[in-house]
């Protein structure tokens, strides 16, 4: 479907509106609000659904790093749901669209829900009353709910909401109406209405996710006539610990299985059923699924059968070859063409091809890895707003924009734009949110209000009164350790006032509840007794904040991590390690204290380290946002390794985009470009850094983007560097924008794959090369039809659109032969001097057979590598990296362009290998971060630092030499003082400090202590 583009994108400046509308809350639409929320701009949030968060709420775990996809998304939940800045509206549709680029109409229906959500506690009492059960679709028809319901148990808003469908009162008002009679709060009125809403906006970002392919249009696996066969989001209920069977891997009998077999590609690179592009994240989640399964059922024989598996992402191919050599999850090469049960043992029989044959095989389940495909209201939507859509539905962007549509002013974000993973889907978020702030940034901070805390309150002289939260995390927690019996057993220790449980201490209405009962109970003091403060700690302590507590009273004890989930099968002395756990974090929490914050101005200014195309595009963004940039390149000149790529793989200029995008730094007033410098040293914090260039000069900024680019690896086997007939990719590709007659003349060409990559030393995928050899071999063909290439490959990973090249170099003639990695293809030199030949020898994977090739021309397809000044700009900035020598994020999957390390980010090959749309995605996204810091004109210290007693301080720089963070410094008075804004609380320089004179905020002596005699002075068990 083609929507006509909208031509009406006039802008008037001087109309812009300084407010945003986000359509779709999962986990970019929460991403983008929460970016622009922060940076100046009023957002408005439309969501289809009851409640925001989309299909994350929905999984088991994350891969590659097995992260619980709720307990890390949680945080983002309440973040976005307390937000001063953002508006969320559910059961909200946009109907209508008018006006122009920065100053749109936007017309939102909004569904009645027939509960007030202000009402509305979240108690559930109207559910257990309501006498009508319906499938539950969030559990995909796994289980039951009621007709009045809420979406998840972590939802916001923390509100019910009736069926109207299946109401018995809606259908007939003289019927039921038990939930009225049992809701305490009045929260329920059946004679809601639907109404209109006019939003005036400047900006939207798209963010309608995505639908899951029909299974059962591919009826030869029977889905929907077996009842053991499922499709991968239907089995990640069940996974998961809060879905309809806890976490209990079962058949339709309630036995457990013992052998799974997974299927791919069900509706993806299906032409048939128009769905010929890859759906890119199916590999990864079946992989992830069938390692977790074997974790629920011990012993559990698991198989995927696969085409190719795509692991293209960052450390997927390592979680690839660990759930093969350690979790013994089985691959098999073969699409499986039908499926039938067998009548008596309701066992489902595959048929599959191996080398040595049809094979067959009886497994208990099937797990169908369905698809994405665009949602229906999104094709409609398209229509509605004018933007343009591509072959397959998904959004149609502009050329080389990462988020741009066909409208001016309207972004966006999320697999609208085309399948992806959610690192890649909070990358576009972030991007879709810097451009949008660029666009507005004349109405910055016009319709924003500020965040107001409470008067905190004076507790330095009242007595510890403890309030104590202990966490059932879904089954996390509760289905080893007893959670009521940690409670009564905290009741009795010293100074507690108030102990409870919840189900889930992070969700809104615990949070909610939390502010009420320290309120109620004068609580000066809390303890949650959860999972990882790593992620949840801040949210506990913004909490604490706007009930008037000081942050720093406030303690967490890891029962989760530290406790249920390594001690699964004692649960009974999970329990008592729970016990000791919570009274140590009781015991501690007595002996807090206040602590003050520090605030420091910023320096509005951004350092860019490095003048590649995604350094140069987070430069301009920055730019378009108002702040000015000191660009750094180590070479002589911009443009970085795109100056060797001739062509995009949509068929993009590069050249040609390269060169406005050095014409648009150069002319760019705000940009100091520096070229052939590096640079010697690195001091400050965040807000103010300063850097000294080779050169001398002296730069001083508030944030730091690391955008060091990548190279092409030189290979060192198939006689490369020894025959002018072996070319790598890039070599290929200058040679036939150059009219190499050695192309022209080719009658043979062999490409390889993997070449240097996907092996021992260099464990990963390089994720652009398939698709770069489909775009060059069809080049070839352009020149030469008649010419004859043949592919050996490993996988072909050409995900998402991609796809489509792959498909047409096969029906151009290409020919691909898989080999495998232990059986590498052969390459030598045939003949006499002056007459050799180059012959590649090979063995067919699945045949089995070994061929002789003579090439003309031989393409190696090598990896990206970072450069080696990533070893030291890591030591300078004080980033880590990982094992492959890339720049390591915050977080994989929510934080892809941050570091730990606050003020710092990253993009483009400096995160990892990725083609030149998506470094560009990702270079505005490190952008957009920035601005959270240079939007601000001050910055606090927050978290835990050390202080200096300066009456014991002996001047012994031991704390100066040892701080990785170069916290510590020696000040004028000739004493150590730490600098709190720099300090990341790692305790080094109170765990060294000869004379005990610096003190860890929160982790004093006298703290730590009572927390260990907490742990064993306590009532009996």
């Amino acid at each position: 479907m083609i929507v006509s583009k909208n031509k009406s994108d006039r802008i008037n400046n001087s109309k812009m509106v300084g407010t945003v509308l986000v359509i779709g809350a999962g986990i970019s639409g929460m991403q983008s609000a929460l970016d622009l929320a922060e940076v100046g701009y009023k957002v408005y949030i439309v969501e289809k659904s009851p409640a925001i968060g989309g299909r994350m709420p929905m999984l088991d775990k994350t891969f590659p790093t097995n992260d619980c996809s709720m307990c890390i998304l949680s945080p983002k939940l309440v973040e976005c749901g307390r937000h001063r800045n953002i508006d969320v509206l559910t059961c909200s549709d946009v109907i209508g669209l008018s006006g122009d680029a920065g100053n749109y109409t936007v017309q939102v229906k909004k569904r009645p829900r027939y509960v007030d959500p202000d009402k509305c506690v979240g108690c559930g009492s109207c559910a257990e009353a309501c006498p009508v059960k319906v499938p539950n679709e969030f559990n995909q028809n796994l289980g039951q709910r009621k007709a009045i319901y809420k979406l998840y148990p972590q939802a916001y808003p923390n509100a019910y909401m009736i069926d109207a469908t299946k109401c018995l009162k809606m259908k007939n008002p003289k019927a039921c109406g038990k939930c009225i009679k049992v809701c305490q709060s009045n929260a329920i009125d059946h004679n809601m209405q639907e109404e209109i809403v006019s939003l005036n906006v400047g900006a939207i970002i798209l963010c309608p996710g995505y639908d899951l392919f029909n299974a059962e249009l591919r009826g030869e696996y029977g889905y929907g006539v077996y009842e053991n066969v499922l499709t991968s989001l239907q089995f990640e209920r069940m996974l998961s610990a809060s879905g309809p069977y806890e976490g209990h891997v079962q058949k339709a009998d309630g036995t457990t299985p013992k052998k799974i077999a997974f299927i791919q590609c069900v509706g993806s690179r299906d032409v048939s059923l128009c769905n010929g592009y890859c759906s890119s994240v199916c590999c990864m989640y079946a992989t992830k699924e069938a390692v977790i399964a074997k974790e629920h059922v011990p012993g559990l024989d698991t198989t995927i059968f696969n085409m190719d598996i795509r692991a293209f992402g960052k450390d997927y191919e390592k979680y690839y070859n660990r759930a093969q050599n350690q979790s013994n999850v089985r691959y098999i090469k073969s699409m499986i063409s039908s499926v039938k049960e067998l009548p008596k043992t309701k066992e489902l029989r595959v048929r599959y091809r191996t080398p040595e044959g049809m094979m067959e095989e009886d497994f208990e389940m099937l797990v169908l890895s369905v698809g994405l495909k665009p949602t229906q209201e999104a094709v409609e939507l398209a229509g509605i707003l004018g933007i343009e859509l591509n072959g397959y539905n998904f959004c149609q962007l502009e050329e080389l924009s990462g988020v741009q549509t066909s409208r001016k002013g309207i972004y966006v974000a999320g697999v609208f734009s085309g399948p992806k993973d959610i690192p890649e889907t909070v990358m576009q978020a972030s991007a879709a949110a810097g451009d949008t702030a660029a666009f507005l940034s004349s109405v910055r901070n016009t319709q924003v209000t500020e965040m107001e805390f409470p008067q905190e309150k004076d507790v330095s002289e009242e007595e510890p009164r403890i309030g104590v939260f202990v966490c059932h995390c879904g089954i996390n927690i509760a289905s080893v350790v007893d959670v009521p019996a940690v409670v009564e057993h905290v009741k009795q220790l010293p100074y507690v006032v108030y102990a409870t449980n919840s189900l889930y201490a992070c969700a809104q209405d615990s949070q909610l509840a939390m502010k009420e009962l320290i309120e109620e109970h004068k609580l000066n003091r809390i303890v949650v007794a959860s999972c990882s403060p790593r992620t949840h700690k801040p949210l506990f302590q913004e909490t604490m904040k706007e009930a008037g507590l000081n942050a720093a009273l406030f303690e967490m004890a890891n029962i989760r991590d530290q406790c249920s989930w390594v001690h699964q099968q004692q649960p009974d002395k999970a329990t008592i390690k729970a016990k000791d756990l919570v009274s140590a974090a009781v015991a501690k929490a007595a002996t807090l204290s206040a602590a003050k914050n520090v605030t420091v101005d910023v320096t509005n200014t951004a350092l860019v380290i490095g003048g590649g195309v995604s350094g140069m595009t987070s430069a301009l963004s920055l730019v378009d946002q108002g702040y000015n940039v000191h660009l750094l390149e180590k070479s002589e000149q911009l443009g970085g390794m795109a100056l060797r790529i001739h062509e995009g793989f949509n068929g993009e200029n590069i050249p040609a985009f390269v060169q406005q995008l050095v014409n648009n730094v150069n002319n760019s007033p705000k940009i100091d470009v520096y070229t052939g410098s590096d640079i010697d040293e690195v001091t400050g914090y965040i807000g103010n850094f300063t850097t000294k260039l080779s050169s001398g000069q002296v730069l001083e900024h508030g944030v730091s983007i690391i955008a060091t680019g990548g190279e092409e690896a030189k290979p060192t086997e198939y006689l490369y560097g020894q025959d002018s007939r072996v070319l790598t990719q890039l070599e290929l590709d200058e040679a036939i924008a150059n009219n190499d007659p050695r192309v022209k003349s080719a009658e043979n060409i062999v490409m390889i794959q993997c070449v240097g990559s996907r092996e021992e030393n260099r464990p990963y995928c390089s994720r652009i090369c398939c698709t770069k050899t489909m775009k060059l071999a069809l080049k070839m063909k352009e020149i030469n039809p008649d010419v004859s290439i043949i592919v050996l490959y490993r996988d072909i990973r050409t995900y998402s659109f991609n796809e489509d090249y792959y498909r047409e170099a096969r029906a151009k003639g290409v020919i691909f032969f898989r080999y495998d990695v232990d059986n590498k293809p052969k390459v030598e030199l045939v003949g006499q001097n002056g007459q050799s030949k180059l012959r590649v020898t090979a063995t067919d994977h699945i045949m089995g057979e070994t061929y002789d090739i003579d090439a003309d021309i031989l393409t190696l397809a090598v990896p990206i590598v970072p450069p080696e000044s990533n070893h030291r700009l890591s030591q300078l900035l004080k980033v880590p990296l990982n094992p492959d020598n890339f720049f390591q994020e915050a977080h994989m999957k929510l934080r892809p362009v941050d570091f730990s390390a606050e003020g710092i980010y990253m993009c483009g090959l400096a995160h990892g290998p990725k083609s030149i749309d998506e470094s560009i995605s990702q270079a505005k996204a490190a952008a957009g971060r920035a601005t959270s810091i240079l939007s601000h004109d001050k910055l606090e210290s927050k978290g835990v630092v050390a202080v200096v007693n300066q009456d014991l301080c002996a001047a012994c720089l031991t704390c100066v030499r040892l701080c990785p963070f170069k916290a510590p410094r020696i000040a004028e008075n000739h004493l150590a003082e730490i600098e709190a804004v720099i300090c990341q609380g790692c305790g080094t320089c109170a765990g060294e400090c000869p004379n005990k004179a610096i003190t860890l905020q929160s982790y004093s002596h006298k703290q730590l202590t009572a927390q260990v005699e907490g742990m064993f002075n306590h009532p009996q068990q």
